[in-house]
């Protein structure tokens, strides 16, 4: 029942930067691993990065260096901004919500609608 709307994609140059917010519609433990994936025409969905509700982040290593992972508890968000991108950052980006099994409604995953991201040479 939980919904989650994104926000922030677009078109930009490469070298520029674009930041992707996600936030839920409705109030989430902050347990909750947050996380981002992206998928291009033609390829499989990939992890980008992913938050614990500790504060703990894991990023591919194409984009490590470059993107960064952060979340606010009290708005029930997560952010990704991504810095020096490049065209092989392409792709439609869907944000994930992972709940743990130990709440009433057991192990939960939610996704977000996606954002394209174009980056262009």
């Amino acid at each position: 029942q939980v919904q989650l709307v994104e926000s922030g994609g677009g078109l930009v140059q490469a070298g520029g930067s674009l930041r992707l917010s996600c936030a839920a519609s409705e109030t989430i433990s902050s347990s909750v691993v947050m996380g981002w994936y992206r998928q291009a025409p033609g390829k499989q969905r990939e992890l980008v990065a992913t938050i614990t509700g500790a504060g703990g982040t894991k990023y591919a290593d194409s984009v490590k260096g470059r993107f960064t992972i952060s979340r606010d508890n009290a708005k029930n968000s997560v952010y990704l901004q991504m810095n020096s991108l490049k065209p092989e950052d392409t792709a439609v980006y869907y944000c994930n919500f992972d709940l743990p099994s130990w709440l009433p409604s057991g192990r939960r995953v939610y996704w977000g609608q996606g954002t394209q991201v174009t980056v262009s040479s």
